[in-house]
């Protein structure tokens, strides 16, 4: 082979591993959900934040005017700059949510029969056009066209669901695996009177927090060791991809389940289970006057905003 040829070979594999690294940087899973801070935010209690956060989806439901909207937009701004983490953070891994409202924007913006499309459209549900309520169809091509009305209306749909994300993200990005573990188990302490294993129901959910990491991790590993021994993730056919990715699949849920019994094992060597105490937790959480404080102003604010807008 040719100097020429094997500088053109060369350039080829280096330009190939580039692509392979974009694909593999673009497909790794941020598990880094909590961001260690010592903001009101962060040190508030959790069960007030899980509070006020169903709190504010409710909200989000309820109001249906375009105003309503920016003010609970506002509300989530004034949280995330309270909590000293940056705007972007929020907006920055939310790819699959804008898909989803990209979609609701295009489902309520065209119509294939605009003839059929006049005045306000029920299935669209109960929420304000703006300035486009009054804007007549627009047929595009035959009977296929755009509705201003409906573009809208599912403009405030796509809005409604990023901030209904980016609202569980405060939650998530300020409060740890355990403080929501312990926040579950307080609030399903009263079903301790009707029996119900309230500890191991905590326990559970304790551990499928802290296996979306591991889980992450296993994948990365995998997949990295299949591409290296050649497995054509980007290359071929639809069922060669797909073959390919089975070589990922099967070996992950093997690791997990693998996993899964080590850990079933060593809880039964701590004799897990074996006793009827309650069970105790090394930090009690103190719910304290500021949280009760946090807790009835965004309450009240919320409600305001689900009434008035």
């Amino acid at each position: 082979m040719s100097e020429q040829g094997t500088v053109t070979l060369l350039d080829k594999v280096r330009h190939r591993a580039a692509s392979l690294s974009a694909i593999l940087a673009c497909m790794r899973i941020d598990v880094s959900s909590y961001i260690p801070g010592s903001s009101f935010v962060h040190t508030c209690d959790a069960r007030v934040k899980i509070v006020l956060l169903a709190a504010f989806s409710a909200t989000l439901f309820f109001v249906d005017t375009w105003v309503g909207l920016g003010l609970c937009a506002a509300v989530f701004a004034a949280v995330a700059v309270a909590s000293g983490i940056r705007i972007s953070r929020f907006f920055g891994m939310l790819v699959p949510v804008y898909v989803i409202a990209a979609f609701a924007v295009l489902f309520n913006g065209f119509s294939l029969d605009v003839s059929q499309v006049s005045g306000p459209v029920s299935s669209l549900g109960d929420v304000s056009a703006g300035v486009f309520a009054a804007w007549v169809p627009v047929p595009l091509v035959g009977s296929f066209g755009f509705v201003p009305a409906g573009f809208a209306r599912g403009c405030f749909f796509a809005a409604r669901i990023v901030l209904l994300v980016v609202g569980s993200l405060v939650v998530t990005y300020t409060t740890t695996s355990t403080q929501l573990t312990d926040a579950l188990a307080s609030f399903l302490r009263p079903l301790r009177r009707l029996r119900v294993p309230v500890d191991d129901i905590a326990m559970v959910f304790s551990l499928a927090l802290r296996f979306i990491p591991v889980t992450a991790e296993e994948f990365g590993r995998v997949h990295d060791a299949q591409w290296a021994r050649g497995a054509a993730f980007s290359e071929g056919g639809l069922w060669r991809r797909l073959r390919a990715w089975q070589t990922v699949l099967i070996p992950l849920f093997v690791g997990l389940f693998r996993r899964a019994d080590v850990l079933a094992v060593a809880m039964d060597a701590r004799c897990y289970g074996m006793s009827d105490d309650k069970r105790t937790s090394l930090a009690r959480t103190r719910f304290s006057a500021k949280s009760a404080v946090a807790m009835v102003v965004g309450l009240v604010i919320c409600i305001v905003l689900s009434v008035a807008f």
